[in-house]
């Protein structure tokens, strides 16, 4: 254990550095996944509640179950470590977090750790256990040990870490009488009564049955709320939606011109053609048109189509989008961009149902549903003189507005746990959702391209993100810093970095005022990361947020030599990567 000793402060000081508190959110975050200080008493009668309540077993595999969640989520961040560690130390990141987060001091007794083989054996020593502690102060010394939510972290942690089921068993316990506690842990099939400790991590009946209840209760109140079903790619839950919705649902059955408004990326024609699948006409074509993508001397060809010879490059007859639509829907997007001659005979069809081709004078009967959008202000339009307002009363029969997504906050996760499951599929990925500042910065964006931009960014998190992790901040907004609220930080001595953000100010003025030049201070950083880091590149690289490649790319760029910091190494220093 003698290489775990070496690195144990370094490592311990990386992980500090990944713990921040954000004074103006009241957030606290260990990387990307949001974490919450508890009071440990508070903690301690919320436990004996739940024994009170449940009794002992069910409240032990309770609590077994919320600790292994917590070790695999702490289990990412050891992943995110592997790169530049080996097994060992990569591992020892759930100790130290385990101890960091003030559950338990954690020494290594013995670990041995292959993950290409799959083997392990891990012996650990537990000192101030508050699980331990607390079940002994309110039940008094118990007959088994009783540290339930930290033996569930540690099966959740090694399991998620080497790939395969590990159990751990508590063979000494201060809650059983013992002075510290003590735990083993190897791969489930070499302990002689797995199953009867597996048994924990399943749910019990009656949590199966609260659920069930809960389904059912959710089906009666949506039967009560929706006459109808809502198309499985209609998503969303915010009022703004469900009046958009209802509003749709209720024009769907008739044959009134509908209007809808809203910005683009809305998804206008997704609610056009949940109307067309929803009316009596779901079984003719729907035909959609972007009026704002035709030139405007081929809008009329385009929409009541086209005689032979009608004009130059005009080879053969066809039929315009009217003629095509016959029976079922057509679509009429950006329809504030068509040009004045064109909306005229758009009036005209409406009110006749009846169209002509360019270049002819023979009529042809069409029986179609419009649905017109537009994100432009018509009114003004009108008043602009540049659309008819003839043409805009006729539209405006039925009009629905759709919210942006800005104003959708609720739905914002349903559609993106939505386009995640399809480009995981698409792309071959199987990810496992989103960290909690990934979610966070999700919620808090605003959206300037609405649904549209989601997806798309949906997308490109899924492509950037590893295989089996979770989705983060910087696969969504790889090229934007994040210019959130302030943080403050966990200096070495375990107290909250109060001048950061000072500091940083003055450094900021010392450019700004001509003091220093941005080269010196990228200078000073890189030395001062490259000390603090005992010459470890790989561990300069994560205090400064940059990858291992950028930092050595730097260094070479600023000395030209082999040495990181620009000087001769002192005597008996190696750089450990």
């Amino acid at each position: 254990m003698r290489k775990l000793r070496s690195t144990e402060r370094q490592d311990s000081d990386d992980l500090r550095a990944r713990i921040h508190f954000c004074a103006d959110t009241g957030q606290i975050w260990l990387h990307e996944n949001r974490m919450l200080l508890v009071h440990a008493e508070a903690q301690a009668l919320l436990r004996k509640e739940l024994i009170d309540t449940l009794g002992m077993d069910r409240a032990r595999g309770l609590l077994l179950r919320m600790g292994y969640a917590s070790g695999v989520r702490d289990a990412e961040l050891a992943g995110s470590r592997m790169r530049n560690a080996n097994d060992l130390d990569a591992f020892m990141t759930g100790p130290q977090l385990h101890t960091l987060e003030g559950v338990v001091s954690v020494t290594p007794i013995r670990l041995e750790i292959d993950r290409a083989s799959g083997r392990f054996y891990g012996e650990f020593l537990w000192e101030n256990s508050w699980e331990g502690q607390w079940h002994r102060h309110h039940f008094g010394i118990h007959s088994e040990p009783v540290c339930w939510t930290q033996i569930g972290y540690a099966c959740g942690y090694t399991s998620a870490f080497m790939g395969r089921p590990i159990l751990y068993k508590e063979v000494e316990c201060v809650g059983a009488g013992h002075n510290n506690c003590r735990i083993i842990g190897k791969p489930l099939e070499e302990w002689d009564d797995a199953a009867e400790q597996m048994r924990y991590f399943n749910r019990e009946s009656i949590a199966e049955q609260l659920m069930d209840l809960q389904t059912q209760v959710s089906q009666l109140r949506s039967s009560i709320i929706d006459r109808e079903r809502q198309p499985a790619d209609m998503v969303g839950n915010s009022p703004g939606f469900r009046a958009a919705y209802e509003l749709l649902s209720r024009a769907a059955a008739t044959h009134i011109t509908v209007l809808l408004l809203g910005e683009t990326g809305v998804g206008k024609e997704m609610f056009a053609r949940c109307l067309h699948s929803m009316g009596p006409r779901a079984a003719a074509p729907f035909v959609a048109i972007n009026c704002a993508a035709i030139p405007h001397d081929l809008v009329e060809a385009e929409l009541f189509g086209v005689e032979k010879g009608a004009y130059t490059g005009a080879l053969m007859a066809r039929p315009g989008r009217f003629e095509r639509a016959d029976g079922g829907t057509l679509f009429l997007d950006e329809v504030g961009d068509l040009p004045l001659p064109a909306q005229g005979k758009l009036l005209r069809v409406l009110q006749e149902g009846e169209v002509e081709r360019v270049g002819d004078h023979k009529t042809r009967k069409v029986n179609v549903r419009l649905v017109a959008a537009t994100n432009a202000d018509l009114p003004q339009l009108v008043k602009e003189g540049r659309f008819r307002s003839d043409l805009y009363y006729r539209l405006n029969a039925y009009e629905i507005r759709i919210p942006p997504l800005r104003e959708r906050k609720e739905d914002i996760g349903l559609l993106a746990k939505g386009f995640l499951a399809k480009y995981s599929a698409i792309h071959g990925k199987k990810l496992r959702g989103f960290t909690d500042k990934a979610k966070r910065a999700l919620l808090t964006y605003g959206w300037p391209g609405n649904i549209r931009e989601l997806q798309n960014m949906i997308e490109r998190g899924v492509i950037l993100a590893p295989q089996g992790a979770r989705v983060e901040v910087g696969h969504l907004f790889p090229a934007c810093a994040e210019n959130g609220p302030r943080e403050l930080s966990i200096d070495s001595h375990g107290g909250l970095d109060m001048h950061g953000w000072s500091a940083g100010r003055s450094l900021c003025e010392a450019v700004l005022n001509g003091t220093m030049t941005l080269d010196q201070i990228e200078a000073m950083l890189l030395e001062a990361a490259v000390d603090k880091a005992r010459g470890n590149l790989s561990s300069a690289a994560r205090l400064l947020g940059v990858t291992r490649p950028q930092l050595a790319y730097r260094l070479k760029r600023r000395h030209g030599d082999d040495s990181p910091s620009g000087r001769p190494a002192p005597e008996g220093s190696a750089l450990l990567d």
